[in-house]
This record gives structure tokens, C-alpha cells and sequence, in this order.
């Protein structure tokens, strides 16, 4: 059995001084276990603290999230009961990114998609295991291609730079979890910078802006990639999203505090009108959420 790889979560996250717009979603989240209802995979990399969906719910409520994109994580591997179940009790809030192979059967993908999963998760990540190879990925996407899922892409490093043609290459969109995890000590024109900027140009690609914790390089200041995360937002205010990354697995020596992170959103997408695309619209069109009618305007005086 393997050893916890990180600590739990910051266990009550102070409440942010940034007020949320009505429908605002946590594009990025997971939840884990518990174990007793919902084992953890036997192949697993890695063991998290287990953050059941009852603390994912908490945290919305503290930090004013009204949806989520619950994304499985590989300690789960491809048994998606604990996503399943939050996603039959979630009323519609929430959505979810599957892991899917080459042996998943066309009848899951469907029982997915009818639940509410809208995309298929790619690692190139070595502490989750092997990368997938071309002909699996084309599998994937073969089987998730007729519900008009995205795939999500979990890279790190110069992974964005190293596999900018097969983002090219895949037939449907294709969204980038956290600022492709670039290495800012290399700053923002490295040429993994360079290639995400690329590829948010061909216009079918997407951003989610999250993991601020993750990229910067001496936190707890957050500074630089939260300018990262402005300039993808600059470069594609229709194409980027957001999440907290709740529980925040795999992460070494810095926990974040999810009001901290919470606290960095009027930076990354400034004013009232930038705030409500990056966590209301684009999620809606993202994920298939149902619209957010805007909230009307105060009458005049």
C-alpha cells in the first residue's frame, strides 16, 4: 500500500475578501474516497488524504462556487464510481472529466456521458504513470469523438512545447489543465510559454488557469504565475476557466490556502465583466452547463 504523498488540505481555508458572481464554477476539482464506499485503485501512484465529496462541498460554500467540473484523478484510476455519485447527487452543478483508455467499452462512455462527463483526461505526467501512446490517444478520442467531449491535457515543464503538434493534431477541443504547468524560473518567454500562447491561438483550445500554487516559484507569493495566468486570460478571454485543484494532490512543501487562491482571481481576469466570463460564461460553453441569466442592473436613483 502506498504512504500518503502529500498533506491534506488546509483544513478550515479562511474566507476570501472576493465576492464570486452568481454561478461562478470550480472548473477544476477532485474529490477522493472515502475509501470505505469508494476504494482508491490497486495500480494507483500515489495515496491522497481522503477529501470525500461532503468537503468539496464545504469548500464551495466558503468560497462562493455555485458549480464544479469534478475531474478523476488516477488514484481512482478508471472506477468512477465516487464521480458517479457526485455527479447524480450534484442536481446539475456539477460536470466531469473521465479517464478513459483504449479498453474502455463504448457502452461506459455513454453511461458517462448521460451522467454528465464532457471530457476524457490525457496524463504526460510521470508521477501518474506511462504517457499514452498515439494509437491509445486516437482510441480515446475515437470512442469520446460522437458526444463532443474535450480532451483535457495534464503536462508539466516543457510537456506543452514537446507535444504542441498532437495538441494540433487531435480533432476536438482540447483544454490545458493548469497553465500547461510550465517552469516559470524559466519566465513568461520561454518556448513552453511561447507554444501554450500558440496553440490558445488556433482558436479550438482551451486554458484552465489554475494551479497558481503549483507554478510559482517561491510561494507563498503567488505573483508570478498569477501574471501568467493574466496574460492566457488577455490572450483568450473566451478559452480559459478556472479552479481551485481542491485537494490539491501531489503537492510538496507549499499548501496552498484556497481563500488565498481565491483572492487572486481579480488579478487574473480584472472587473466585474472579466470576473463573470473566466467563472460563469465560459464554463457554460466549456462544460454545457446551463446558462447564468446576468444579474440585472440597479435602477437608477
Amino acid at each position: 500500500m502506498n504512504e500518503p504523498t502529500c498533506p491534506p488540505p488546509v483544513a478550515v481555508p479562511r474566507t476570501p475578501r472576493t465576492a464570486l458572481p452568481p454561478g461562478a464554477c470550480d472548473a477544476h476539482c477532485h474529490i477522493f474516497g472515502p475509501t470505505s464506499t469508494f476504494p482508491y485503485a490497486p495500480e494507483r501512484t500515489f495515496t491522497p488524504p481522503e477529501a470525500p465529496r461532503e468537503r468539496l462541498e464545504e469548500l464551495h460554500r466558503l468560497l462562493g462556487l455555485e458549480r464544479a467540473v469534478i475531474v478523476q484523478s488516477a488514484c481512482h484510476g478508471t472506477d468512477h464510481s465516487a464521480l458517479l455519485d457526485a455527479l447524480e447527487r450534484g442536481g446539475g452543478r456539477y460536470r466531469g472529466v473521465a479517464i478513459v483508455t483504449s479498453s474502455t467499452p463504448p457502452a461506459e462512455v455513454r453511461r458517462l456521458h448521460e451522467a454528465g462527463v464532457r471530457g476524457a483526461r490525457l496524463h504526460f505526467t510521470p508521477h501518474l504513470g506511462s504517457a499514452p501512446s498515439e494509437e491509445e490517444i486516437r482510441a480515446v478520442v475515437g470512442l469520446v469523438r460522437p458526444y463532443g467531449w474535450h480532451i483535457a491535457l495534464h503536462v508539466q515543464g516543457t510537456g506543452i512545447a514537446d507535444h504542441e503538434a498532437l495538441v494540433r493534431s487531435i480533432p476536438l477541443p482540447v483544454v490545458i489543465d493548469h497553465m500547461a504547468r510550465v517552469d516559470l524560473r524559466d519566465g513568461l518567454e520561454s518556448p513552453a510559454v511561447h507554444a501554450l500562447r500558440r496553440l490558445l491561438e488556433t482558436g479550438r483550445v482551451w486554458v484552465k488557469v489554475s494551479g497558481a500554487d503549483r507554478l510559482a516559484v517561491s510561494p507563498p507569493p503567488m505573483d508570478d504565475s498569477a501574471a501568467l495566468a493574466r496574460l492566457l486570460v488577455a490572450d483568450a478571454p473566451e478559452r480559459t476557466v478556472w479552479g481551485t485543484d481542491f485537494p490539491h494532490p501531489n503537492t510538496h512543501g507549499f499548501m496552498p490556502d484556497d481563500g488565498d487562491l481565491t483572492d487572486l482571481l481579480p488579478d487574473i481576469a480584472p472587473g466585474t465583466e472579466g470576473l463573470r466570463r473566466l467563472l460563469v460564461d465560459n464554463p457554460v460553453r466549456c462544460f454545457g452547463f446551463a446558462p447564468v441569466p446576468p444579474v440585472p442592473s440597479a435602477p437608477p436613483e
